[in-house]
C-alpha cells in the first residue's frame, strides 16, 4: 500500500516509519525537559502524546499536499497564492489540534475540550510551522519534477529538431541529384539515343533504391557502396571512356556505419567540377579504410583544382548539406575538408567515428547495378 503526497508515492511503511522517527525525536527532546521538572511525567505519556501529535499531521500531509498544489505561491498571483496558504495554513493546524484532541479522549480521564484547548495551548504554533514546512518540501518536489520535465522535453525537442533538419537535408540531395541527372540524360537524347536508354534504367534503379532503402540516418558502407554503383554506372554511361572509376575498400570496414547518401554528392562534387568542366579524362578513386576509432573515406579526382577559398570550382549544396548532417550527427567528432592533389587534382577525406551497424535490423540490400 501506497500514500500519495501530491505526484509523488511512498510506501505505507516507510511513511509511517519517518513520522514515527519525527515523534521519537520530539519525545526525546521532551523527555529531558520533562527531566528537569519535578513532579515528572512517565515516558510512556511522552512517547503517546507525542505519537497522536505526529500521527495527526500524518493523517493530514496529502491534504496539505493537494491544498500547496491547488493554491501554488508563484507567478503574478503569488500574494493571492500566499494569504490562501495562511488561511489553509491556520485551518489545517486546528484541524489538526482537533484530531490529536479526539484520540487523545480515548487514553485521557479530560474530556473533549479540556483536550483541544491543552493541544491548542500546547502545539498550535508548531503546527503552523509544521504546515508550512510541508508546503516547502511540496514546493521543492514540485520544482524538481518540473526541472526535470522540462529538461526532458528540450531534450526531446533538439532530437526532433535535429532528426527534422538531418531529414531536409537529406531530402534536398536527392532532388539535387536527379535534376543533374535529367539534364544529362536530355542531353544525350540527340547523340546517343542507347545511352540516354540505359541511363533512364539506371536511374529508375537507383531511384527504386532511394524510396526502398531504410529510412535511418546511417546505413552500412557496403550498402552505401552498393548505392554509390548505380550513380557511377550513370556517369560512366554520360561520360564514357573519358571516366575511369575505382573503389578500394578494406574488408574490415565493409559494416562501418556511415550517413546515408554520403558518397552520392562527394563523387558528384568530383566529377561536376573535374571531368565536367576540364577537358581531358578523368579517374575518380574511392579509398575507405580505419585508422584507430575513425573510418576515413577518401575521393579523389585528378581533373579539378582548388580556388582561392579552397573549394574545387565552387561550393556546392552537396558538400555544404553533407557538412551539416555530419555535425548534426556526430558533432565535432566527424570532419570533412579538401585537399590540393600535386601536380594536379582534388581529395574530398572524410572521418567520421568508426562503429559497426547491425545489418539485422535493416531491410535486405538494395540490388547491386548490372
Amino acid at each position: 500500500m501506497k500514500i500519495r503526497l501530491g505526484s509523488t508515492e511512498i510506501g505505507l511503511f516507510r511513511y509511517l516509519g519517518l513520522w514515527t522517527a519525527i515523534a521519537l525525536l520530539f519525545t526525546l527532546q521532551n523527555t529531558l525537559n520533562n527531566g528537569l521538572q519535578r513532579p515528572s511525567w512517565p515516558l510512556s505519556d511522552l512517547i503517546r502524546w507525542s505519537l497522536i501529535q505526529w500521527y495527526s499531521w500524518a493523517a493530514l500531509a496529502p491534504l496539505v499536499f493537494r491544498l500547496a498544489e491547488r493554491y501554488p505561491v508563484r507567478g503574478t498571483l503569488r500574494f493571492r497564492g500566499l494569504a490562501q496558504q495562511l488561511v489553509a495554513s491556520l485551518c489545517t493546524t486546528f484541524l489538526a489540534m482537533v484530531l490529536g484532541a479526539l484520540v487523545s479522549t480515548l487514553f485521557e480521564p479530560s474530556g473533549f475540550f479540556e483536550q483541544l484547548g491543552y493541544f491548542l495551548e500546547q502545539h498550535f504554533a508548531i503546527g503552523v510551522l509544521t504546515y508550512w514546512t510541508l508546503f516547502a518540501i511540496q514546493q521543492a518536489i514540485q520544482f524538481h519534477a518540473e526541472k526535470a520535465r522540462r529538461e526532458l522535453e528540450a531534450s526531446r525537442l533538439a532530437t526532433e529538431l535535429a532528426q527534422s533538419r538531418l531529414q531536409v537535408l537529406k531530402t534536398q540531395l536527392q532532388p539535387h541529384f536527379l535534376f543533374n541527372t535529367l539534364h544529362a540524360i536530355v542531353t544525350l537524347l540527340d547523340e546517343d539515343k542507347l545511352s540516354a536508354e540505359d541511363m533512364l534504367l539506371r536511374l529508375s534503379e537507383l531511384l527504386r533504391a532511394f524510396l526502398e532503402d531504410y529510412d535511418g540516418q546511417e546505413i552500412p558502407l557496403r550498402r552505401e557502396l552498393e548505392l554509390l554503383e548505380l550513380y557511377l554506372g550513370i556517369q560512366r554511361r554520360r561520360f564514357k571512356d573519358r571516366l575511369t572509376t575505382r573503389i578500394h575498400v578494406a574488408p574490415d570496414v565493409m559494416d562501418a556505419a556511415v550517413p546515408s547518401l554520403v558518397l552520392q554528392p562527394i563523387v558528384e562534387n568530383a566529377i561536376r567540377y573535374g571531368i565536367g568542366q576540364h577537358v581531358g579524362e578523368d579517374c575518380v578513386e574511392i579509398d575507405c579504410r580505419r585508422e584507430g576509432d575513425m573510418l576515413c573515406i577518401d575521393v579523389r579526382n585528378y581533373n579539378s583544382t582548388l580556388d582561392e577559398g579552397g573549394q574545387a570550382g565552387g561550393h556546392g549544396i552537396g558538400l555544404s548539406n553533407t557538412r551539416l548532417r555530419m555535425r548534426e550527427l556526430y558533432g565535432d567528432h566527424a570532419s570533412l575538408r579538401l585537399d590540393l592533389i600535386v601536380p594536379r587534382g582534388v581529395a574530398c577525406r572524410l572521418r567520421l567515428p568508426y562503429r559497426d551497424l547491425d545489418e539485422d535490423a535493416l531491410p535486405e540490400h538494395v540490388p547491386a547495378c548490372a
